[in-house]
Parts: C-alpha cells; sequence; structure tokens
C-alpha cells in the first residue's frame, strides 16, 4: 500500500449477496481481480446498475437479475455461474469506455446506451429521449426508464419460463413494445421493484422477531403449521404453500414468525435468500439493524411475488406475449 495516508478511501460498499451489502479494502495489493474499468463507473458518482449471468447451470430455472448502486464480487447472484455488471451510466475517464463525450449531466456522466437502441425505442413508443434521470412518460423518457422497463420484463415469470430454454445458454434479450401505456405500465412496476430491491422502499411489515434470547444465529430452519402438526402426527395434512405462514428459527428459542413459505423459498440467481443471509451469519450475534433489516428484506421478497404476477397480469391486459 506504500505511503498511502488515508487507508480509509479504500473502504467501498460491495453487493456482497442480495439484500447483503458489505464494506471490502478495494486496493490491488489486496484484491486479486479489481476490474476498474468497470467498477470505477461504480465509485465516481450516483450510479445504478443491474448484475447477472450469461447462462445458467443446467436444471436450475432462471432468477438471476438484481440491482445494486455498488459494486459487486464474482459470486454476487449465483456462486456457480460468472456474474457480469452492467452500469447504467459511464463516468468520463479516459479509458476505452470513454467515448471523450461531453455531458451536462452530474460528474459529466452518460448513458451506458447503444444510440441505435434508443432510437429504436423512441421511435417505437412516439418519445423523445432525455440522457440523464427519467422522462416524464408523456413527451419523453431516460434512462432510468428504460432500466425500470427491462427490470419489469426480466422479471416477469411468464418471459422466464416462455424464453427458459434461450435464458439457460446466453444473456437475456429485451422484448421492445409499441404499445406507450404498457411502457409506462412496466416503468413503473419496474422502479417499484428497484426502490425494493436497492431498500430504498419499505413494502408494508409482515413479520416480528422472538426476542427472548440472546440473539446467536445457530441453526436457521422454517417450520410452518403444517410441518408442526405432521412432526407431531403420524399423518399427513393436506397444504397449500402458497397461504402458509411460519417462522424462520436461528436458534432453538428465537424465531421471526410471520413469514410465507412463498418468500422463505423465494430464490434470486443461486440463493435462497432468506436462507442464505442468515446462513451467512451463523455464529454470529445478530444486532437491532440486523433484525429491522431481514424484517425489510421478507417485506420485499413478498412484494416482489406480487409486482412480479402484477407484470404478467398487466402484460396480458396489453395483448400478451409476444409484447407487440
Amino acid at each position: 500500500i506504500g505511503e498511502e495516508a488515508d487507508l480509509g478511501q479504500f473502504l467501498k460498499a460491495i453487493t456482497y449477496r442480495p439484500f447483503d451489502s458489505r464494506l471490502i479494502f478495494y486496493h490491488d495489493s489486496l484484491v486479486w481481480r479489481t476490474v476498474k474499468a468497470v467498477m470505477q463507473h461504480m465509485l465516481a458518482g450516483h450510479n445504478l446498475a443491474l448484475t447477472s449471468t450469461r447462462s445458467i447451470e443446467i436444471g436450475r430455472g432462471w432468477e438471476h437479475m438484481f440491482c445494486t448502486r455498488d459494486m459487486i464480487q464474482h459470486h454476487s447472484v449465483s456462486l456457480k455461474e460468472v456474474n457480469y455488471l452492467y452500469p447504467l451510466y459511464l463516468y468520463p475517464n479516459g479509458d476505452l469506455f470513454d467515448n471523450g463525450e461531453t455531458s451536462d449531466a452530474p460528474g459529466g456522466r452518460r448513458p451506458n446506451l447503444n444510440a441505435e437502441f434508443i432510437k429504436n425505442v423512441a421511435k417505437k413508443v412516439k418519445l423523445k429521449f432525455v440522457p440523464d434521470g427519467v422522462g416524464d412518460l408523456k413527451k419523453t423518457f431516460g434512462p432510468e426508464n428504460i432500466f425500470h422497463y427491462m427490470y419489469a420484463i426480466f422479471h416477469s415469470p411468464t418471459y422466464r419460463s416462455r424464453y427458459a430454454e434461450f435464458l439457460k445458454i446466453d444473456f437475456p434479450r429485451l422484448p421492445l413494445t409499441s404499445k406507450r401505456p404498457l411502457f409506462r405500465a412496466m416503468c413503473k412496476l419496474g422502479a417499484e421493484l428497484v426502490g425494493l430491491h436497492l431498500m430504498e422502499q419499505q413494502g408494508p411489515p409482515l413479520v416480528r422477531f422472538e426476542q427472548d434470547g440472546d440473539m446467536l444465529v445457530e441453526q436457521v430452519r422454517y417450520t410452518d403449521e403444517i410441518s408442526e402438526i405432521a412432526a407431531a402426527s403420524a399423518t399427513q395434512p393436506p397444504r397449500n404453500d402458497d397461504q402458509l405462514i411460519g417462522k424462520v428459527w436461528i436458534n432453538d428459542t428465537q424465531f421471526f414468525d410471520g413469514v410465507p413459505r412463498e418468500v422463505w423459498e423465494f430464490h434470486i440467481g443461486g440463493y435462497q435468500v432468506c436462507h442464505k443471509w442468515l446462513k451467512d451469519r451463523k455464529g454470529r450475534t445478530l444486532s437491532i439493524d440486523d433484525i429491522d433489516h431481514y424484517q425489510h428484506i421478507v417485506s420485499a421478497l413478498s412484494e416482489t411475488i406480487r409486482l412480479m404476477a402484477e407484470i404478467d397480469t398487466t402484460i396480458d391486459k396489453h395483448g400478451g406475449w409476444p409484447i407487440q
């Protein structure tokens, strides 16, 4: 590190896993591959990015999409696939991504969007492109509207099933619409998803934490009323997993109560989020902030499931698939 006086300047936020932000000492002497050509755009100023994979392991569904305002590491959304980061904005820096264009936007940033793509979107929805932020979606649209639109489309359950075979082997492709009401609706739903996934917005409270104990994470497990009845008897009651509400235990006496099974089982990329977040803290004592954060994760995932269904319903109302 040499004669660096302020080592704190190298402490940077990183999206370690979905909903799990950590700090990294971002310096070439400690980080094997800093990938500064890309990551510097997340450090230069306010930004937004997609993270995904190019392919997935055979036998798995495609859930490999998340958003971040920070850098990522190699396994942020998936442990077994290469993870990629796509910044929405590029900041001037003189490297190979810098085309020498100037901008009046904050920090001189410009959208990381192909000019022909922008022209195609503008032609289809008959709106004028503004090069930074969002448009009013009546006369204009901006880079962040496009980001929200694609985030909604990629979270459509029908999109993920319809193009499942392609998604196993290549990056997701974005279908465009010429229907302005559908474009607006996807922008709105995508913005809600992004806000939830960045934890800049919060869904309604769902769970409470049983605080009578030492808050030490020992063994993470999930139980619901049906499984508890089955454990106490020889019969297996009928079940509807979509309606089951249960407990996420962190030790023998403490648990988060009110967690829907579909939320507990929800995956982003290669991770079962509600399980993974706690499993990574095994042997640690949860703080009040940790407990609050986990409650927000459960709420965000519940809202994600609701919004994914609403995305499909909205697309169906505008003619269904393939999107026109």
